[in-house]
């Protein structure tokens, strides 16, 4: 293990190969349907969460933050492992109480040092940076260093996705009944993304090829250092990700790839499609002399 450990949630929709690939401890979220309840990541895998989601008559899922002692166990796994710091990333604070539960593991912990990151973001938002601080920390940065840098690219960060239908937005209610119904009958494709910490609609679109095409748009506008395209079936992932190479002139082979998980999919639903840029970080300004 690197001298510094990084963590993040189930949020982040890391896939577990790519998580263990970089040393990432997940800690899962907890997705609800009906009576039954699921660790993200743990008893319930992103296609099992889809089967359960788009099965006829399926009860509407909700999250539930990750615990403490969730966090706490997977901080003192890392310092048993032989880290001397632990870096966890977490979905932003305004769109789930996860991070206060990892603040509250970090102060059980006394004098170990364990930073706590705010994303300001969700998905593959976080995940991009928990990747950056897993190449960091290989590359044997400190976790003060690590962290300080984190917190600063967090604003290289821009995620958009195309939505579906409005229906989800519905239920988790971001808009109204009437919204949702006046928007579908007028086939309504909005974008959504995150803005310090909040969702918001970047854009509507009357049909799906503008939805691509304006998600493109976003997406590509500065040179991108990382993306990560994402996607809930039945989606059709593989001619956005041509278009996205095309755009972009984005090395293919750096390009990830997944599946939205199940603590961001009741959210956005069925059918959605978009991607996570962490952008090259822009030159500082040299004052005059």
């Amino acid at each position: 293990m690197t001298r510094v450990a990084i963590v993040t949630d189930s949020a982040a929709d890391l896939p577990p190969v790519v998580a263990a690939s970089a040393g990432i401890a997940v800690v899962p979220l907890t997705v609800t349907f009906g009576p039954e309840s699921f660790r993200a990541g743990v008893n319930l895998t992103t296609d099992e969460f889809w089967q359960r989601m788009t099965a006829p008559d399926a009860p509407f899922p909700t999250t539930a933050a990750s615990s403490p002692g969730d966090f706490h166990a997977a901080f003192e796994a890392a310092f048993a492992a032989g880290a001397e710091a632990v870096v966890c990333v977490d979905i932003a604070e305004t769109l789930s109480g996860t991070i206060r539960s990892a603040r509250v593991a970090r102060d059980m912990l006394g004098d170990r040092e364990v930073h706590v990151v705010d994303s300001g973001t969700a998905s593959m938002g976080a995940g991009l940076l928990a990747l950056l601080g897993a190449r960091m920390a290989a590359a044997g940065l400190d976790g003060a260093e690590i962290a300080a840098t984190l917190e600063r690219r967090a604003s290289d960060v821009d995620l958009y996705v195309a939505l579906d239908t409005l229906e989800y937005l519905r239920r988790g209610g971001r808009i109204s009944g009437a919204q949702a119904t006046i928007g579908n009958l007028l086939s309504v494709k909005p974008i959504i993304t995150v803005t310090e910490g909040h969702v918001t609609t970047a854009d509507r679109v009357r049909t799906r090829s503008k939805a691509r095409e304006r998600v493109l748009e976003l997406l590509t506008h500065r040179p991108i250092e990382q993306a990560a395209l994402l996607y809930a079936p039945p989606a059709d992932i593989d001619a956005f990700q041509a278009a996205f190479v095309e755009r972009s002139g984005f090395e293919p082979a750096s390009l990830l790839r997944m599946p939205i998980g199940p603590s961001v999919g009741p959210h956005v639903g069925p059918g959605c499609y978009g991607g996570v840029v962490l952008y090259r970080e822009r030159e500082a300004a040299v004052e005059p002399r």
